[in-house]
């Protein structure tokens, strides 16, 4: 049964209520989405410029971080050096969710030149963009929980088609929270649905129909909120509203003593964060996680004969 977002202890906010999240996305995901990528990169020739290297010729390169962020995507770039060479020896530094600083060694591979080279963007292009939506989620995250540490930080269903489940992983990574991976991980009642059943016959019948999974619903006003609250929401959305707006609705979830928690999403900017994450929230879902996080610039190195300066190999 998915999960119903219960708030982290108040004991202890940083720890997830059952001990720590795993940041690997299924592996089934992982491979479908490097062979995928790497058919746009071979097809229907393969890589002409690589094969100009001999064949016999054996380097190591490094991945190196050249800007501060947090590292995710290690799974799909394990993926695509072992369906280009199964012998390339690849070491990793460090784990997704760590941070790095200009200059960090991610990683270390050995082995044919040739075949690092056919797998080199195909390696980037994943751990760039998948490191970039954790170094974006960590941001979020740090700048929410220097105001209220209970309050975690959702995505959202805005991702890249056939990469949710990646983008994803890397919101783990930069320590955020997933929301419903699919349409049928929970119910979500939207504007859009009221336009044909009310709040209180919604909720209702998904607790008859699917009892035990989460029902939230969208609210842009608080006689909404109310509505919601009453009907035994698990969650209430505050949509687009603003920290006065929000503290407001949350003293009308908690009057009574219910369980329904409260989450903020339209709009939520890394400048707007902490002022809603201090109006008595839950949850601050964040659509720009996925479809906004800039790359973190990651580059692959040529290491130089007994480990000196790598040269830039990078393409």
């Amino acid at each position: 049964m998915p999960p119903t977002l219960p708030p982290p202890p108040r004991d202890d906010p940083g720890r997830p209520p059952d001990g720590p999240v795993p940041t690997d996305p299924p592996r089934a995901a992982v491979v479908d989405a490097v062979r995928r990528a790497l058919a746009e990169d071979l097809l229907p020739m393969g890589d002409l410029t690589a094969s100009l290297v001999p064949a016999s010729l054996v380097r190591t390169v490094a991945v190196v971080s050249r800007a501060e962020g947090v590292v995710a995507g290690r799974a799909c770039a394990v993926e695509a050096f072992r369906e280009i060479d199964p012998t390339l020896e690849v070491r990793w530094q460090l784990d997704d969710g760590s941070r790095v600083a200009p200059g960090d060694r991610v990683a270390v591979v050995s082995g044919s030149l040739r075949s690092i080279l056919t797998a080199e963007r195909t390696v980037l292009n994943f751990l760039c963009h998948l490191s970039g939506v954790a170094t974006l989620t960590r941001r979020f995250v740090d700048a929410v929980v220097a105001v209220d540490p209970a309050v975690r930080v959702l995505d959202t269903r805005k991702t890249t088609p056939g990469l949710r489940s990646l983008e994803k992983a890397a919101v783990r990574a930069g320590g955020g929270t997933n929301h419903r991976g699919s349409l049928s991980e929970a119910v979500l009642v939207k504007d859009n649905h009221l336009g044909g059943v009310t709040i209180a016959d919604a909720v209702a019948t998904a607790r008859r129909l699917w009892p035990g999974r989460m029902v939230e619903v969208e609210c842009d006003r608080p006689d909404q909120v109310a509505e919601a609250t009453e009907a035994g929401a698990t969650v209430v959305m505050l949509d687009n509203m603003t920290p006065d707006q929000v503290v407001a609705c949350v003293a009308i979830v908690r009057r009574g003593g219910s369980a329904t928690l409260v989450e903020v999403s339209g709009g939520v900017t890394l400048e707007t964060a902490p002022a809603l994450a201090a109006a008595g929230v839950d949850l601050l879902s964040v659509g720009a996680l996925t479809h906004s996080a800039p790359a973190l610039d990651l580059g692959l190195d040529l290491v130089a004969a007994g480990g000196g300066a790598p040269d830039d190999v990078e393409d």
